[in-house]
């Protein structure tokens, strides 16, 4: 029996001892809860405490969230040069991204809508009146002018240290239209790109390995510092944001799948189970890329001339996740300050939160700093920020796993309407 099978066969997963690598990322992701909240509960010893938690589990989890991260660059901007290099129609990739950027935007208006109507139902903040804790300072966000001109790579070299995933996008986007438009030196350049694309696919696969043991290690730091104690003052608030992440996950994303694009929700649900859990464990859009794009291509069958471009636009500009969270958070902000934004500070929430999800980082936590920019525009205190970031850790765990389930389902529906997804991989 081989160790691990680093050559699945389309449709396949990677397996480890005999066993799917699905099957012991999840045996991972319970144990890895299970003893954080041991931990938590019977290590009495600051030192025991402090060699488990902040020396174990963060060196072993930050190990995996790193050898995930030295990824993205090399994956988005090879796989993206490949795509776009490929097509021989220039037009064609115009039509992808312009469906693409249109079921993003359209998804993350929907799940917005979604959390502030359920939170007008639920009203999780009713009867709150928390003392504000420490003013949480965020990072001033950019003018709109900014963002735009932030699109373009002065420096490719620096836009590929900072990872900056937009720029990335415009550079490896030009570079694969002037490969196509450069005919045969084009096809020669291509070729070296495609044998490179496969070199990084078998790396990936190698860092996917050591995946149950950084999901183990990060789970499990987690839970031994916040455990569930952490949410039972804010459980209706925490509540809230669940429900509507499970309703938009199953109504909107599924809802695509089935009505639009013609495809099995159980068989996607199946087949996609490992990057959710890869996303939970990260709290990641971008770290959970390199996962997303291989199951995306060898086990969903997405051509590489979509994934290749979707699934990294995605991952920066697709936070329908992030949004939720906003949507419900500024409700619930709204009412523990007994304040009333009305119909047209709804709207504007909405209209906010759908422009603040292109050009964010998919990176942990980086919903708070949007949400200030949010709360700004309805008038409502940043201070009241405050108010949820003890919760908010677990949260972006769970609304990464929203945020990279649209990206493929997205891709699905738009390779699917380009005649580029292979069915009978999709099913097997």
């Amino acid at each position: 029996m081989k160790r691990a099978d680093l050559n699945p066969k389309a449709g396949h997963e990677i397996r480890i001892f005999g066993f799917t690598l699905t099957t012991l990322v999840l045996i991972a992701l319970g144990l890895g809860i299970a003893t954080g909240l041991v931990i938590k509960s019977f290590v009495t010893s600051e030192a025991v405490f402090s060699f488990l938690v902040d020396g174990v589990f963060r060196v072993g989890g930050e190990i995996f969230f790193s050898s995930l991260k030295m990824l993205v660059v090399p994956v988005v901007f090879v796989s993206i040069v490949c795509g776009v290099g490929s097509l021989e129609d220039v037009k064609k990739m115009g039509r992808i991204g312009g469906k693409a950027l249109g079921l993003y935007t359209l998804t993350t208006a929907v799940a917005i809508s979604i959390a502030l109507l359920i939170s007008n139902i639920i009203n999780p903040g009713a009867g709150f009146h928390l003392k504000t804790p420490e003013s949480f300072s965020p990072k001033e966000p950019p003018g709109f002018a900014e963002v735009l001109i932030g699109f373009v790579p002065a420096n490719p070299f620096k836009a590929m240290a900072d990872a900056d995933m937009i720029q990335i996008i415009i550079l490896a986007i030009l570079f694969g239209v002037a490969m196509s438009m450069a005919k045969a030196s084009g096809k020669r350049v291509l070729s070296i790109f495609n044998d490179l694309n496969e070199v990084i696919m078998k790396l990936v696969m190698i860092v996917m390995c050591i995946a149950p043991v950084g999901v183990f290690c990060l789970l499990g730091g987690v839970f031994a510092k916040q455990g569930f104690e952490a949410i039972a003052p804010l459980s209706k608030y925490f509540g809230t944001v669940m429900i509507v992440l499970v309703l938009h996950f199953g109504i909107t994303y599924l809802g695509l799948l089935k009505f639009v694009a013609r495809l099995s929700p159980v068989v996607f649900f199946k087949k996609f189970q490992e990057v959710m859990v890869f996303a939970f464990s990260t709290s990641s859009s971008n770290a959970t890329l390199p996962a997303n794009m291989e199951v995306s291509e060898h086990q969903l069958g997405v051509d590489n001339s979509v994934a290749s471009f979707t699934l990294p636009l995605g991952a920066t500009i697709n936070m329908d996740g992030t949004a939720i969270m906003q949507g419900v958070a500024t409700v619930f902000i709204a009412q523990a300050y007994g304040l009333d934004i009305g119909i047209q500070g709804y709207l504007m929430v909405i209209l906010t939160a759908v422009l603040a999800s292109i050009g964010t980082a998919g990176v942990p936590g980086v919903g708070l700093v949007t949400l200030a920019m949010v709360l700004k525009q309805v008038n409502l205190p940043v201070e009241g920020i405050g108010l949820i970031i003890g919760v908010d850790r677990l949260l972006d765990m769970s609304r990464t796993v929203v945020n990279v389930s649209g990206d493929a389902v997205v891709t699905c529906v738009v390779a699917k309407s380009e005649g580029l997804l292979d069915e009978k991989a999709f099913n097997a």
